[in-house]
């Protein structure tokens, strides 16, 4: 059975797969247009970061990030890292890992929440996932500027 549980993004087997994730990032889109984060900035008190395992093994991970916003107005979170395992892609781990995150936002009363993807192939899977689970194509938000590498998506809750 696969849990999903917070974790630290600095345990070994985790650091890995965000290597892993960030030599990806690095290896398919411009450098100017990596926004992923390091296992030392999702350890930041603003991001909530949990992992999927089976039996203590881990099969994927992903991060919700508060955004910034002016007193009396609504909560918005950032998708960040979500990433699945080799051995594990094609199970449902990130659907999974992906309505995790929406709860969680939910239950914090966020009016939506956010994400920043790639515009190459190698992100069509991703892309498709977000779609699935309502997620529409957006203006860049929280810092983010336009960018050909990029695609801005959100959901309102």
């Amino acid at each position: 059975m696969i849990s999903i549980d917070r974790d630290s993004p600095t345990r070994e087997d985790v650091r890995r797969l965000l290597d892993e994730h960030l030599a990806d990032m690095f290896a398919t889109s411009p450098a100017e247009s990596v926004h992923a984060l390091d296992h030392s900035a999702l350890s930041a008190p603003s991001i909530t970061f949990w992992t999927a395992r089976e039996e203590g093994v881990l099969l994927g991970c992903g991060a919700l990030k508060i955004l910034d916003s002016a007193p009396g107005t609504p909560l918005q979170g950032e998708i960040k890292s979500m990433r699945t395992t080799a051995t594990a892609r094609g199970r449902g781990v990130a659907a999974l890992m992906l309505g995790h995150i929406l709860d969680d936002a939910r239950a914090r009363n966020m009016e939506r929440v956010c994400l920043e993807t790639g515009t190459e192939d190698y992100f069509a899977p991703a892309r498709r996932l977000y779609a699935r689970h309502g997620f529409t194509e957006c203006a860049p938000f929280a810092g983010y500027v336009l960018d050909p590498n990029s695609v801005f998506m959100e959901l309102r809750l």
